[in-house]
């Protein structure tokens, strides 16, 4: 049934040309790995502090919701299920892991849907946001590269997270102490998929030439990103609440200034010293530890920064 449903878009795709799948592939850039840490620092340095810590938990979360379940079921992609899908363009490349659940769908019910389950956002800006969120776990489909039950379980799963992240968020606002227990939680958490994606076995499929269809230890790469983002994040949080303590309440031309030094760094940061990280150590540790410094850059190295080069306000 699923297969069908990707054969019917595809065969609609091909007959109407490629503009819509262009500007869906636009779309999809929007719940791509690479895009969301810079939509949220943003948010998080520039815009509102309360906010982007909102966002970047849910998001931290969700990654290892995400990469639990993916190692977990183990879903090949769809053109590997069948030949006949062929995914458009150059989609295949940012379609890294398993397939179930969609991360993009995910990072979606993240960013943009972190908005919709909030009462305290306007509706008419919920409902431009819920459309973004269906725009992009479409654009997953339409494109070749899951199946509609991966971007329903992630669409679901994310808005979930993030149902609960208000309430955790609100929870530490009323135990302002207690904030360590999340952090401690969470990490813990991160650390047992880490060592469950390491240990369990894969499913070794051949195709009739006696070549490995997936390399299941491959595949888990994506887990381990979320188990360095998601315990950089929360190891960041508590230090920036503790040691820190930096404010969005700032002009405009403050905000601007954090927005392009914030971003420019955070980018060599992410191309020089992380790449580097993961050159010299390797394996899954290389990609736990360069993930774990771009999501400690955002939530606390930079702010820190802030902390010692912004003049006080006159």
């Amino acid at each position: 049934m699923d297969i069908d449903i990707l054969l019917a878009l595809q065969q609609f795709r091909n007959g109407i040309g490629g503009s819509l799948a262009e500007f869906l592939s636009k779309m999809t850039f929007f719940g791509e790995l690479t895009v969301i840490p810079v939509l949220l620092a943003i948010v998080y340095w520039c815009i509102s502090k309360k906010y982007g810590t909102y966002l970047m938990i849910g998001w931290g979360g969700n990654r290892l919701i995400n990469g639990g379940l993916k190692v977990t079921a183990c879903a090949y992609r769809p053109w590997i299920r069948d030949a006949r899908i062929i995914p458009y363009g150059n989609s295949m490349e940012t379609a890294t892991g398993y397939s179930f659940p969609s991360g993009h769908s995910m990072n979606a019910a993240t960013v943009f849907g972190g908005g919709v389950v909030r009462k305290d956002v306007p509706r008419s800006l919920r409902i431009v946001l819920a459309i973004i969120v269906l725009l992009i776990a479409f654009s997953r489909i339409y494109l070749g590269v899951h199946t509609p039950q991966d971007i329903l379980v992630g669409m679901a799963a994310g808005l979930v997270m993030m149902w609960a992240t208000v309430r955790l968020m609100r929870w530490v606002e009323t135990h302002p102490g207690k904030d360590w227990i999340v952090a401690c939680i969470g990490i813990g958490l991160a650390a047992a998929i880490a060592v469950y994606a390491a240990l369990k076995p894969y499913p070794a499929d051949y195709n009739a030439e006696g070549k490995l269809l997936v390399d299941g230890a491959k595949m888990a790469n994506d887990t381990y990103k979320g188990v360095g983002w998601c315990s950089g994040i929360l190891l960041g949080w508590i230090l920036e609440r503790r040691f820190v303590g930096f404010s969005t309440e700032v002009p405009m031309i403050r905000r601007l200034t954090r927005l392009v030094t914030g971003v420019l760094s955070y980018y060599a940061v992410n191309l020089i010293l992380c790449s580097q990280i993961k050159n010299w150590i390797g394996g899954p540790a290389g990609i736990i530890l360069s993930c774990f410094v771009q999501m400690f850059y955002i939530a606390f190295l930079y702010p820190l920064c802030l902390k010692y080069t912004e003049k006080p306000d006159p």
